[in-house]
């Protein structure tokens, strides 16, 4: 193709064009660079993948420099966790720092602080009693001392905050909190310094005879120190009452330390190397949980009390005893947790809970229900309610129809917590939003009563009280008023059997003031269904045998 020379005229804009391009570029690139976070990023030929960490930690540099509205780094990385999660399963958390330091009290069986226990009344912190042997009960506080200041802080009034007191009262071992405290009789502040101490917080509630034959022992988790309790209760129940045959109470129960389960369950087979359960997952090794054959104690028939509520540890217990027919077990469905967590700790004091395992029954059963809808999951218990499960045990769905087999050849399933041998319905009663209403009330009441009764209340023992002293109508109408002058929308119902349960928990409260925990579970006891059921199969030659 011949040469072609370029017009003058575009050869005269050439030079100009080039220089408008070049202002432009340099005023866009001014613009770009303004643009830019202040941690920009590059790609490169070896950029890390999608799913490399440090693509978390560049976006939350880019939300830190150029989002609109200012933003906690701290609260987004946590909501970062929280959403990785809760992709998991319901069991596997992120813990706090704070968090963490709650949950090791609750599993230690311990926490640093002054040793009371405390009511607000009318938004003062009164003290409902302090802990026997601890640092308050030493320095002299009294039960109805009302706390009106710690340290330099007034903590009365509208703006009382329960947690932030529960916070200045908790403290490092050896360190001394002063409180003033308002003391009926006394017409100047007793001015007294504690000194914190360590404060057991006990997981097992109360061990009694509930006949000449047959003892009682309720376990509310599986802490650090369960074990030790429970071999505590079992020996004054055997060598102090003769004690042949024992009712577990694992209601409410949310379980723990599988180590203190498999330990309580070694008192119940003679026999060694007996399987109590086993551990298994993707990147963990099967574990066996075996007898020792070292039981302390002699024990005949044994019932287990579940409900709804009794998870993981619980579940544990109750389906070694159900698969070797050690025991019955009695009352309902338990929660259905089957999943093994471990606890890995973060450099600044949070951590994660994490699933690592499935654990398996004897029989080789899981009792874990399904998680796939997790809404589905954590409204479980509502379902069970609303479909009638609760009150009626043909309402029950197996989740899992897969048989599984117990020492004797009886027919268990797994899938979705542990059925019951025995079916108990639960109190509907005890579902009325008027019950939940008085919960609180029912404490601050029989507090102020007894206060103002208690060199009247001369009872020799729990089973004088339980006897000879009676909740009256009248008494019942105190409480109703008391309950209208604190909320008027609480409504009296006419149901009887309201009634009676309200005055029922009157009575167990006041019992909790004269005999500590044993008059609490004394009193709640003598009209608990599936406490009667196990006396009543307990007292049979073969309790199974009801079964056949």
């Amino acid at each position: 193709m011949p040469y072609e020379p370029t017009p003058r005229k575009v050869k005269l804009w050439q030079p100009l064009a080039f220089s408008m391009v070049l202002i432009v570029g340099m005023l866009f690139g001014i613009r770009l660079q303004q643009e830019v976070p202040i941690f920009p990023s590059s790609v490169k030929e070896n950029a890390p993948s999608e799913s490399h960490p440090e693509k978390i930690e560049e976006i939350i540099r880019f939300i830190e420099a150029r989002y609109v509205d200012e933003v906690d780094r701290s609260e987004l990385i946590q909501k970062v966790i929280n959403g990785i999660i809760k992709e998991l399963d319901p069991h596997s958390v992120y813990l706090t720092k704070e968090e963490v330091k709650n949950n090791n009290e609750e599993l230690n069986g311990n926490f640093e602080g002054i040793g009371i226990e405390f009511l607000v009344i009318d938004d003062t912190i009164v003290v409902m009693s302090p802990i026997k042997g601890g640092p308050s009960e030493k320095a002299g506080i009294l039960a109805g001392d009302k706390i009106i200041a710690i340290e330099d802080s007034l903590i009365i009034g509208l703006s009382l905050d329960e947690a932030k007191v529960v916070k200045q009262l908790r403290g490092k071992k050896g360190s001394p909190v002063e409180v003033a405290i308002k003391r009926q009789g006394s017409p100047e502040l007793l001015k007294f310094t504690i000194v914190r101490d360590h404060i057991p917080i006990h997981s097992v509630d109360v061990s009694y005879m509930l006949t000449d034959k047959i003892g009682y022992i309720k376990v509310n988790k599986f802490s650090s120190t369960t074990n030790t309790e429970f071999l505590e209760g079992l020996e004054r129940l055997v060598d102090k009452n003769g004690m042949q045959h024992l009712v577990i109470d694992l209601r409410d129960n949310p379980g723990g330390y599988l180590q203190e389960a498999t330990s309580i369950l070694n008192q119940f087979f003679k026999e060694k190397d007996k399987l109590l359960v086993y551990t298994e997952g993707r990147n963990v090794n099967k574990s066996e949980y075996e007898t020792t054959g070292r039981s302390f104690f002699s024990i005949d028939n044994i019932a287990v009390l579940i409900d709804e509520n009794s998870a993981s540890a619980s579940e544990i217990m109750a389906g070694a005893i159900q698969d070797w027919d050690r025991g019955l077990i009695i009352g309902r469905r338990s929660f259905g947790k089957g999943l093994v967590q471990e606890q890995y700790g973060l450099r600044d004091g949070s951590a994660i809970r994490l699933t690592v395992a499935r654990y398996y029954t004897p029989s080789g059963r899981s009792i874990q229900r399904d998680y796939q809808n997790i809404q589905d999951y954590n409204q479980d218990i509502s379902n069970r309610h609303e479909r009638g499960e609760l009150y009626d045990p043909s309402r029950i769905s197996i989740a899992d129809s897969l048989p599984y087999y117990t020492n004797d050849g009886r027919v268990v399933y797994g899938g979705g917590g542990i059925l019951p041998d025995i079916f108990v319905p639960l109190d509907s009663a005890k579902m009325s939003t008027y019950f939940a209403q008085i919960q609180p009330h029912i404490r601050t009441f029989i507090f102020q009563y007894y206060q103002q009764q208690k060199d009247q209340l001369n009872y020799s023992s729990i089973h004088h009280f339980l006897s000879d002293f009676q909740i009256s109508n009248e008494f019942l109408a105190d409480f109703q008023d008391y309950v209208g002058s604190k909320n008027p929308e609480i409504i009296p119902p006419t149901s009887l059997e309201i009634l009676d349960l309200s005055k029922l928990y009157l009575k167990a409260r006041l019992a909790k003031h004269l005999f500590d925990d044993l008059g609490l579970y004394t009193v709640i006891n003598s009209e608990d269904e599936a406490v009667k059921k196990a006396i009543q199969v307990l007292d049979m030659k073969n309790p199974l045998s009801i079964l056949e």
